[in-house]
């Protein structure tokens, strides 16, 4: 052109941005400026909207360039210039330059406001962003259909119901609700709300519908897990919408589909993807690979991920996120280095966020600081998602010094960031901390929800912080009207029972007046908490005479009542139940039932329901070892646990209790110390208080008091009740003066503790001291204390027998007594010499044979003879650990009468046959 305009360059430049050819947009730029040329906030707007185009970094230089230009030139006060920018910092995650860009610029509009809640809502401030139309209203600035559907689809997304309400009565009163693209936001809010009924009635009315309106609809069902009703509102849209599916439908339709339950209607979606040509968008690439690894079917997501021909940042978040969906932490992280080393688009922020759930574990720490610091690298660290995510990983791995520098870094946050962070601490049973950061959310102003509430009482679980936290948090959340809560009244009746408050649960319980099977399970699970599995038993009777239906839960903790109380019977009962209910394959119930049958002697029938090793949870590979364990069975213990790490199931921390459990029945020190020594440095499994009593009772059991001593001075968790296990040990070995320490240490714990006073006197007693032993009793008097009695029983035909100390009370006593006289001379004639070392009153030899001769599991032993048929196990349950009188004596019994005895304490099971126990005369 000979002559051009101011027009005639404005003109150009726009044309060229529409045509995607921003590199000659940007050289006219430099044409005017040397021809000087003015400019206009019409051309500075139309390459702003290039920079859009232009990867990450270069994109956000060319912004902040013609951001500059734009205030030499004196150009800010252009609202479509301001506007254009907001666009890009938002687009670009720089939330906090597009907030100051805006209450910077002198005029603003409808379009202005809509683009800021734009840059908020996209970058996970949606709160922010609902307030900024708050005050836009507040301001008076009247909103367009853009605007309406931007606000409508943050309150879906924030599933804030009371100002999704509102806004859409805000549409209403300003005409709008014809609109298309309006009244496709509200559908879509109606479902993220669950309001479902409104979105069909909308639908109805709605005198034009587009794609969006059919897509809006089918997404709604999809998220609703309606599958048929997305098909069947498919071929209502081929058959009289006249529409064709495009991409967001097929995405939503694989969405409905990603379920094991549905993947052949999944993979008949993948051939339609195929026949509409399709297939090729990145979109439904992800959407797919999604769908098969939601299925199971991660090998089918690999290779379709690797197929793909072209992928974006969110075919990789897809993928990693499936990873870690599925376990394989490891592949999600390699992932995110190969996507580091394409060029196929930065990783963003949902990217960070699924690779920080694949460092979520203690071992994976390290992963989890070096993805954090790739996190800083990009600079996303004051993105909300990114704080939460990180905030939950810190949590997983146990590290709550590093969640608290997260979170106190944090720009801002949410009552999801505070409940990750409460619910880290209540994971460590820290109620002082969980409390701290509540309270601190109630003087921020950040309403706590129910997940808050369950989080701290989930963190009490002492009587002490039941009184110092638990019950004013009790009085709070009755003061807010939160006792209406479902979940946080069951939550209020577990909390009370951890503490030891069993009748405040019952109470609760009993004041709720609609109960769900959920509050059931809540009361039945106290109970056997408590050691109460009759009541437990009698509860789940109630529950099925009130109709309610039964779940896992709570046939789980009903079989975890009949395996404390050794009731084989009920115990059959309630597995047939759930064989009729359909949920004997239900993981939670296969492992009750294991451990159902473990405890109740019948090992082979424990075997019998073992999954197969590929699909075996962790839980079944524990119940397993620590049935082993009970039982005395090292070798197959370690074999079991071996095999678990083989095949890539990661042990945990019950797996360690139960091999260490294993190691401690067995005497072997230094496979007992290599276990735990590995259990950090090789499994990342820190060690807890229960492992460190199974090292001390192995130490104490071997008469190692001096390393058992300085293993608890070096312990890194602080010493309870572990003591007992020295001191029942330090009787054994007659050791006077680690006896008294070890009480002496129990006490200042406790007390009120009746098993330091009994374990004490009955040391004193091995030793002869029997004037200490009187002077402690007394002591137990005038503090009224008492000894817990010994008792056992044994159950035949629904029938249980209980048996004291030198018992009379039976019906068939004189039958009894006769027997056991029968006993004592068979096992005299093969040299049968009382044990009176567990003799615990100062009398001569005699009596002190006579009252070992009266201890309940031999009166148990002797109906047991009575009334077992020939050829069937005795089966005998004792509530403390069997004396070594007892045990010599059912070894002798099982060999002269030709039985099979089973005797559980609670400590172990221990199996007698033809003169042999599985213990090995160690226990």
């Amino acid at each position: 052109m000979p002559h051009r305009t101011s027009s005639s360059w404005y003109t150009a430049i726009s044309g060229c941005v529409r045509c995607g050819m921003d590199s000659t947009a940007f050289s006219l730029l430099r044409g005017m400026r040397e021809r000087d040329v003015p400019l206009s906030g019409f051309a500075l707007a139309s390459l702003v909207t290039a920079c859009e185009c232009r990867g990450w970094e270069e994109g956000v230089a060319c912004g902040a360039a013609i951001h500059a230009l734009t205030h030499r030139a004196g150009l800010m006060g252009n609202v479509y210039i301001g506007t254009a920018l907001l666009h890009l910092y938002g687009s670009r995650g720089l939330v906090s330059d597009a907030q100051r860009l805006f209450w910077e610029m002198p005029e603003r509009n409808v379009v202005s406001w809509t683009a800021l809640m734009v840059a908020l809502s996209s970058n996970g401030y949606l709160e922010e962003a609902l307030a900024a139309y708050r005050r836009m209203r507040r301001e008076g600035v009247p909103c367009n259909a853009n605007a309406f559907a931007t606000v409508v689809s943050l309150c879906g997304s924030l599933e804030d119901e009371a100002a999704g309400l509102q806004v859409a009565a805000h549409v209403v009163l300003s005409g709008l609700q014809g609109h298309v693209s309006v009244a496709n936001s509200l559908i879509t809010m109606f479902g993220n709300l669950w309001i479902v009924q409104d979105a069909e009635r909308l639908f109805d009315r709605m005198e034009e519908r587009d794609r969006i309106s059919w897509n809006a609809m089918i997404s709604m069902y999809s998220h609703e897990g309606a599958c048929s009703k997305c098909f069947i509102l498919l071929s209502d849209m081929r058959r009289h919408g006249g529409v064709r599916p495009d991409v967001t439908t097929l995405c939503s339709l694989l969405s409905v589909c990603a379920s094991s339950d549905h993947v052949s209607l999944g993979r008949g979606i993948h051939s339609l993807c195929h026949r509409s040509g399709l297939h090729s968008s990145v979109l439904v690439g992800n959407s797919l690979v999604n769908m098969y690894s939601a299925a199971g079917k991660l090998d089918e997501a690999e290779s379709l991920f690797w197929s793909m021909s072209r992928r974006d940042v969110m075919s990789w978040n897809t993928m990693i996120s499936s990873y870690v969906q599925n376990d394989s932490c490891v592949e999600a992280l390699q992932a995110l280095g190969q996507l580091l080393r394409t060029d196929e688009g930065p990783p963003n922020h949902m990217t960070f966020s699924s690779a920080l759930g694949a460092c979520s574990s203690p071992e994976a720490l390290m992963d989890g600081r070096t993805v954090h610091a790739m996190v800083l690298q990009h600079n996303l660290q004051n993105n909300l998602l990114i704080g939460n995510s990180l905030l939950t990983m810190y949590s997983k791995c146990n590290s709550m010094e590093d969640a608290e520098r997260v979170f106190q870094s944090m720009p801002c946050c949410d009552v999801v960031s505070c409940n990750v962070l409460i619910g880290g601490y209540s994971t460590l049973e820290d109620a002082t901390n969980a409390m701290r950061v509540f309270l601190w959310m109630r003087g921020t102003g950040i309403k706590p929800n129910y997940i808050t509430m369950i989080n701290i009482q989930g963190s009490c679980k002492s009587p002490h912080d039941l009184r110092s936290y638990g019950m004013p948090l009790h009085a709070y959340i009755t003061q807010t009207g939160l006792l209406s809560n479902e979940y946080i009244t069951n939550s209020l009746i577990t909390m009370y029972a951890t503490c030891g408050d069993l009748e405040s649960s019952s109470d609760i319980f009993c004041r709720i007046k609609n109960k769900s099977v959920i509050s059931w399970n809540a009361i039945i699970a106290a109970n056997v908490r408590h050691g109460h599995g009759e009541e437990a038993l009698k509860l789940f009777t109630d529950l099925q005479h009130a109709g309610n239906k039964l779940d896992r839960f709570c046939l789980a903790e009903c079989l975890s009542s009949s395996a404390s109380l050794a009731s084989l019977e009920e115990g059959m009962q309630l597995h047939g139940l759930s064989v009729k209910c359909g949920l004997d394959h239900d993981s939670h119930v296969v492992n009750a039932a294991m451990d159902m049958y473990g405890k109740c002697g019948k090992m082979d029938d424990m075997l019998k329901m073992l999954p197969d090793p590929a699909s075996r949870p962790t839980q079944c590979w524990n119940t397993l070892i620590s049935s082993y364990a009970r039982y005395g069975y090292l070798k197959e213990a370690e074999d079991t646990f071996k095999h678990m790490v083989s095949i890539g199931r990661k042990p945990d921390y019950v797996t360690f209790v139960a091999l260490l459990s294993a190691c401690s029945h067995a005497g072997l020190v230094d496979k007992g110390i290599n276990y735990y020594n590995s259990m950090a440095s090789t499994y990342g499994v820190p060690p807890g208080i229960k492992h460190c009593v199974c090292i001390v009772d192995l130490l104490g059991r071997l008469g190692q008091f001096a390393e058992a001593e300085k293993f608890i001075e070096e312990m890194q968790v602080l010493p309870n009740d572990l003591i007992w296990s020295l001191l029942s040990s330090s009787r054994t070995y007659k050791n006077l003066d680690i006896g008294r320490k070890a009480a002496k240490n129990l006490l200042e714990l406790d007390p009120f503790d009746d098993s330091a006073y009994v374990l004490l006197s009955n040391l004193y007693a091995t030793n002869a001291r029997w004037v200490d032993v009187d002077k402690l009793r007394s002591h137990m008097k005038t503090i009224k204390l008492h000894k817990r009695p010994a008792c056992s029983w044994l159950k035949l035909k629904n029938e249980v027998s209980t048996f004291g100390i030198g018992d009379r009370s039976h019906m068939h006593a004189e039958k009894i007594y006769a027997k056991l006289d029968e006993i004592l001379l068979k096992l005299r004639e093969v040299g049968y010499v009382a044990d009176t070392t567990s003799a615990l009153h100062d009398t001569d030899e005699e009596q002190k044979e006579q009252n070992l001769w009266n201890h309940s599991e031999k009166l148990a032993l002797a109906y047991g003879l009575l009334v077992v048929p020939e050829g069937s196990t005795i089966r005998i349950f004792k509530n403390l650990r069997v004396c070594a009188d007892c045990h010599l004596v059912f070894k002798l019994v099982s060999m002269v009468y030709h039985r099979e005895i089973v005797l559980r304490d609670p400590y172990r099971f221990h199996q007698f046959k033809g003169g042999y126990c599985s213990c090995s005369d160690f226990w």
